[in-house]
């Protein structure tokens, strides 16, 4: 890998201040304006099933639908690795995970490579980053950072720890709304000293154990949310790898961590993985906590729960909860909008909302992400910037998370390395979403992270406009595809069928053209050269 150093960084990449000034057409001769602030929000796996914006029924989600409403919503964004440390390692680099380095959440980020953050910071942006990091190594290219330590880096809902420019602190409160305290002092900073900024302004939320702010406890205790229709899926039309999985409602939720189905009693005797949570909790909050849960425990230990009742009990608690946690990161980027227009910067920041993948919500019977599957490979992607991005826009064309820093660095009017894979979107957003003549044909992905908690087979696959082309390898040598028009909740597996031959031989000559255009040749042969019996896995929380 062509890794720059930081030391290099400015000497390499560095533009003349005016030439990085973007000019301004406005009438009256006024002075050129500055480059856009980029503000750039993540969660964790959060899905489009729960953005109102994407249509979904779940809830509703008004600020989020604001940003997509004034700008434009990305109908067809993909991750190419559907996992946290991964996805997050694409954002910055630019490049695929067999790039970077940063294949699954064993690994450590390598941070002296060349990152987005680190060009823009070069070129006179203040960079920061608060909130989910998750790539184990501390962050590089930031003017002020402040992430989540604990729980194996994911943090802790209540009272989270911090690593604040290199200084361990504990916060007091709920994470989704001290991050967004951290996010707007930042903010204010970074504008009274008139520079432009990016700031990476990550949550924690929606990630599992799906903990509700105090607000929002028990908010959902009244509502009975639709099931998915193939929430009983047999995965009779799949290969091995569907049925093999460890990620179902039925069996993997947990009574203590998921479902949250002990006492305060039980809770504070140990042996349970809630105590350490709970136990960050204030003594009020820990009051409530027990009366929202108090029916739901009553419930289960009824008796009156079995088969499939059972698991669409399961199924109700599990959205009551992530939705729950979603509706706080809505309200947090209500208050983020606020306060843009009351400094007067709105209109001159252009806005990200995205996930680090998208989330099972009960389709196929399951929770948790991995798989290349549509709900969570398929990445929200809504952008808010009214000087270059048509109000009400929506697109199709066929985008990728390492899309993003390109994008960013395009927008900034910063070089972007020859050596970055993803492509930027800019021409896409100043074009009302239309798709470019020669824009890519197909989204590529690559899963690593097995054997590993959830039991997802390593595959890879593209995903065109009309089709999903899936390799599942390692110990297993498995295809699938999936006709994405006829069958969007992929339930047929048409690999194996005569009448999409022709397809079939035209999507595997081009899967291998997208390899071979990525530098991923070959990946099963190099899977079982350099992984076989050398996972690393220590028990990361994923």
């Amino acid at each position: 890998m062509n890794h720059i150093l930081p030391n290099k960084l400015k000497a390499l990449y560095a533009l003349p201040l005016a030439a990085a000034v973007l000019p301004s057409c406005s009438q009256g001769g006024e002075s050129e304006q500055q480059r856009p602030n980029i503000i750039f929000i993540m969660t964790d796996d959060h899905t489009t099933q729960a953005m109102s914006c994407y249509g979904g029924n779940l809830l509703q989600t008004p600020n989020m639908d604001r940003i997509a409403n004034e700008g434009i919503r990305m109908d067809n964004c993909y991750a190419t690795n559907a996992l946290s440390g991964p996805s997050r390692a694409c954002i910055l680099t630019g490049k695929f995970g067999h790039v970077n380095g940063f294949t699954d959440n064993a690994c450590r980020f390598d941070s002296t490579q060349v990152t987005f953050p680190k060009l823009l910071q070069a070129e006179g942006y203040r960079t920061g980053i608060v909130g989910k990091w998750h790539l184990i190594s501390e962050p590089q290219g930031f003017d002020f950072w402040s992430i989540l330590t604990g729980q194996e880096e994911q943090g802790d809902y209540y009272n989270p720890d911090f690593n604040e420019n290199g200084v361990a602190i504990q916060e007091k409160g709920y994470a989704t709304d001290i991050i967004t305290d951290k996010a707007l002092s930042f903010i204010d900073e970074a504008t009274s000293e008139g520079k432009p900024y990016c700031l990476m302004f990550h949550h924690k939320a929606p990630h599992r154990n799906w903990m509700p702010s105090p607000e929002n406890l028990g908010i959902f205790n009244d509502r009975v949310f639709p099931e998915p229709e193939n929430l009983f899926d047999d995965y009779s039309s799949r290969t091995q790898a569907a049925s093999s999985q460890d990620m179902s409602i039925a069996s993997t939720l947990k009574e203590d961590w998921d479902l949250k189905v002990l006492t305060r009693e039980e809770i504070l005797a140990g042996g349970n993985r809630l105590l350490g949570v709970y136990s960050r909790m204030p003594e009020e909050v820990q009051h409530k906590w027990d009366s929202v849960y108090a029916p739901r425990i009553a419930e289960y230990r009824s008796g009156k729960l079995k088969g499939k009742e059972l698991v669409s009990w399961k199924y109700q608690q599990y959205m009551r909860d992530y939705l729950a946690t979603v509706l706080s990161v809505d309200q947090s980027i209500g208050r983020l909008l606020e306060h843009l227009e009351k400094n007067g910067t709105l209109d001159n920041t252009i806005i990200v909302y995205t996930s680090d993948q998208g989330f099972f919500l009960g389709e196929h019977g399951w929770f948790d992400k991995r798989f290349m599957y549509e709900e969570c490979q398929r990445m929200p992607l809504i952008i808010r910037y009214p000087k270059a991005i048509r109000p009400g826009s929506t697109s199709n064309a066929i985008c990728m998370n390492v899309d993003f820093a390109p994008t960013f660095l395009d927008f900034a009017g910063v070089d972007i390395p020859e050596d970055m894979q993803g492509r930027s979107l800019k021409e896409v957003l100043e074009n009302e979403g239309k798709t470019p003549e020669d824009w890519r044909k197909a989204a590529y992905y690559h899963y690593y992270e097995y054997p590993a908690e959830h039991s997802v087979k390593r595959h890879y696959g593209i995903r065109t406009a009309d089709f999903k082309l899936i390799h599942f390898y390692n110990d297993i040598d498995s295809w699938e595809m999936y006709d994405e028009k006829a069958d969007p909740r992929e339930m047929n597996n048409i690999y194996d069928d005569p009448a999409y031959s022709a397809q079939r031989e035209r999507l595997t000559a081009l899967l291998r053209q997208i390899q071979q255009e990525y530098g991923d040749t070959d990946p099963d042969e190099r899977e079982r050269v350099l992984f076989h019996g050398d996972r690393r896995f220590i028990g990361r929380s994923k």
